[in-house]
Order: structure tokens, then sequence, then C-alpha cells
């Protein structure tokens, strides 16, 4: 079964072993409101910083996809990589609340700048069905890696918060090093004419202009486990440590299962798979609301993670699978646009809608968004399917 993961090209193992190594390193975000609390940063001013934390992850993706077809995928990675690095030592040494925003911004913008030009280089590398394995198998990398900063973080912040900083920009040049010794540019595509070196490529592309909101609002129900989870555990009286229960519990399945679940269900049809797993997220986001101890926030965990495992890799791939190849940069980059506003807005409005309109709501919105999107990406299956084969022999 995981003999067609052996036979993906070396660049993708590349990435995939660069990956684990950056994500090693993913310390700094999770601790940022301790840090920020250490440093005396509290109330409006915590806000400050970490809405300029989200708002970087808007900019990065979008800059990132166009700079990937303009320059290159191993400069755009180069320089994103080393630019997060610097941000962070920035980040450390800020003297005041402004300087801290204004290198919260450059840490997740730079950082994100590395995505599109990844997945496009990813994209150049394999075609057809081994998409979808080199994706997920990127994904199953970012979750290894986490898993292990999760707790990594906990000792080190224990031991003094500069070491958190050190080991995020550490990490981030070591993964530069592996891109400048391991990964060589693919050949440059040319440009269909007219085709522009902008956006426009993508805004012009009606499907993807159906498929972006409808993958926008199951990345936004998605990343309610970040926020909805935690205070639905707050608000039940349990500690922080059920939470971080349940993050491991996240952690396990997902590194347990995801390689064989992917090798699994490649046969399949992928919008069908994808609607199945944002059903099963959906669902299991909305099962927090019907949770009041530990074996109810547990179901509702294991039913949204193995969502989270049937869809792995197939967003990512769909989307380079309906890219020109001169515009896979530019591509990747509106799709993790995508996800950076989708994550932006469950931190925002997702809690703003559990603490105004109340938790009932949001789960019902999770559970009909979620479920309703689902059904109409998997309504799309023949129209991208017809598309990809199009790319594919182009």
């Amino acid at each position: 079964m995981l003999t067609s993961y052996r036979a993906l090209p070396a660049t993708v193992w590349t990435l995939f072993a660069g990956t684990i190594v950056n994500r090693l390193g993913y310390l700094v975000t999770p601790f940022l409101v301790f840090f920020l609390a250490d440093r005396g940063v509290t109330g409006v001013s915590t806000t400050v910083v970490l809405g300029a934390l989200g708002a970087g992850n808007l900019l990065g993706p979008a800059l990132g996809g166009l700079l990937a077809d303009r320059l290159g995928r191993r400069p755009t990675m180069l320089t994103g990589l080393v630019g997060a690095a610097a941000a962070q030592g920035a980040l450390f040494l800020a003297p005041g609340v402004a300087s801290m925003a204004a290198a919260a911004f450059a840490v997740s913008a730079a950082g994100s700048l590395a995505g599109p030009a990844s997945a496009a280089l990813m994209a150049d590398s394999v075609s057809g069905e081994a998409r979808r394995r080199a994706y997920a198998l990127f994904g199953w990398g970012v979750n290894i890696g986490t898993a292990v900063a999760g707790v990594l973080g906990g000792f080190l912040a224990a031991q003094g918060y500069w070491l958190l900083f050190a080991v995020d920009a550490a990490t981030m040049l070591l993964f530069a090093g592996i891109v400048a010794v391991r990964i060589s540019e693919p050949p440059r595509a040319e440009a269909e004419s007219g085709g522009g070196a902008g956006y426009g490529v993508v805004l012009r592309d009606r499907l993807m202009l159906v498929l972006l909101p409808l993958l926008g609002v199951q990345l936004f129900v998605y990343s309610l486990t970040e926020v909805a989870l935690p205070l639905a555990v707050h608000d039940s009286g349990l500690s922080p440590a059920v939470y971080g229960a349940m993050a491991a519990v996240n952690a396990v399945l997902v590194v347990a299962l995801q390689p064989f679940t992917t090798s699994l269900l490649a046969p399949l049809p992928p919008m069908y798979v994808q609607a199945a797993g944002g059903v099963l997220i959906a669902a299991g986001v909305a099962l927090t609301g019907l949770a009041d101890g530990v074996a109810g926030y547990t179901v509702s965990v294991v039913v949204w993670s193995l969502g989270e495992v049937v869809v792995a890799g197939i967003a990512a791939s769909v989307v380079a699978s309906l890219a020109p190849a001169h515009a896979r940069g530019r591509y990747q980059g509106a799709f993790q646009w995508v996800w950076g506003v989708a994550r932006f807005t469950a931190l925002t409005g997702g809690v703003a809608l559990y603490t105004t309109a109340g938790p009932s709501v949001l789960w019902w919105t999770a559970l009909v968004g979620g479920a309703g999107t689902a059904l109409a990406t998997a309504a799309l299956g023949r129209r991208i399917a017809a598309r990809a084969a199009h790319e594919l022999a182009a």
C-alpha cells in the first residue's frame, strides 16, 4: 500500500524532510501570548500583536505565489525562510508594542511566503494521481513536526522563552540550507499569450472562482478547532490539560492514519472524498457543542480528525491540477491566501459569534456551512476532472 509513496521523486522527499525540520521549530506562535505577558504586554496590546501576526498570513501567500512564478521556486523559498528567521530575532528583541506588532507581521508574512513556492515545486515534480500522495505526504510532515513541537515547546518555554525563538530561527535556516543544497530550480514554463504576470490568470478562471470560496468555508470550519474547542473546554470547567490531551489525540490519529488512508482512498474520485471528509469535519466540530466532559470532547475530536485524514492533500492537488504550468505558484498562492482568510476569520469572527450569539449558533453554522459546501464541492467533481485532464494533456 505504501509502495506508491516510495515511488515519489527525490524533490518531494526533500521537501517532506525539510518541512518536518521546519515544523519542529513551530514553537513561538503557540506560546506567543505567554511570551507577551512575560514582557508585560496584556489586554488590547496583545490583540494588536496577534492581529498583526494574522494579517501577515494574508500578505505572505499572495506575494509568495507571485514571486514563485516570477523569480522561481527556489529563490522565493530561500527569501521566505531566511526572512522569517530574521523576523523571529526582531520579535524577541522588540522593545515595544509597535515594534512587536511589526515583527510579528514580518514573521507570518515571510514564513508564509515560502508555502506557494513549495506547493508549486511539488506540482512541477509530480503529475496526475501522484500529486495527491505528494501533497498528503507534505501535510503528514507538517503534522509530525507540529506534534513533536508541541511537546518540545512546553519544555523549552520552562527554560526560557529565548530558546523558543532560537530553535524557531535555527530550523528555518536549516530548511533554507536544505533547499539551497538539495533543490534545483525547475525549467520555467512559458506564459500563454496575454496571460499576464499577476493574479488575473486566477481571477479569469471561473471554476477556481467557484471552488475557492467553497474550500474557504470548509477551511473556516476546520480552523474553528483551533479556537472553538479551547473555548468550549474552558466553559465546561475543565482544565487546560484537557485541551492539551485533545490536541494529542488529533496528532496521534493524523500521524498514524494519514499515509494508509490516502493510499486506500486514492482510487476514488477526489472531490467525492473531499466532500466526505468535509462532512466529517463539520460533524465533528458541531459535536463539540454536545460534549460536557472528556469523553464527549474525545468523540468530537476523533470525528473531525478522521475528516482531516480523509481530505489530506486533496485540495492542494486539485488546485495544482487546474493551474496552467506557468501559473502554478499563483494558483497555490490564491489557495493559501484563502486558507489565511479562513483562519483569520475563524480566530476573529468565530470567537465573536461564540461570545455574542452563543455557542449553539457557532456549532450550527459549522455543521450547515461545512456540510453544505462539502456537497457543493462534490457537484464540481466532473468539471474538475475534465479540466484536470485537459491541463495534463497540455
